[in-house]
């Protein structure tokens, strides 16, 4: 169960890392309310991960899952640049947050 929060934890660090651009600088009302409550919940479910799967493997699976969603969201939907070596560096972090799941005890 610690590892699906975790997901759920890194899905909502995507989230509210897109949501930050809507915000306009937290100038936005109900955009900055859903990126702060998406903060407050992203880094709870990590908290609750994070007392029974060692830290450092829960941080890092955190960090790349939200880094992974960022990026793809950012591609999906804001027109940032799809090319090959970002794909190749997506798939890099899918593997090695994939691995650090594996190896950890």
């Amino acid at each position: 169960m610690p590892w699906v929060i975790l997901v759920i934890a890194g899905l909502l660090e995507a989230g509210w890392a897109i949501g930050l651009k809507y915000t306009e600088g937290f100038t936005k009302l109900v955009p900055s309310v859903l990126t702060i409550a998406g903060i407050i919940a992203s880094m709870y479910l990590l908290a609750l991960a994070a007392r029974t799967l060692p830290i450092g493997t829960a941080y890092a699976v955190w960090v790349g899952i939200g880094t992974f969603g960022a990026i793809v969201l950012g591609m999906t939907f804001l027109g940032e640049p799809v090319n090959a070596g970002r794909i190749f560096f997506l798939i890099l972090l899918m593997v090695s947050i994939i691995g650090l799941k594996l190896t950890a005890h």
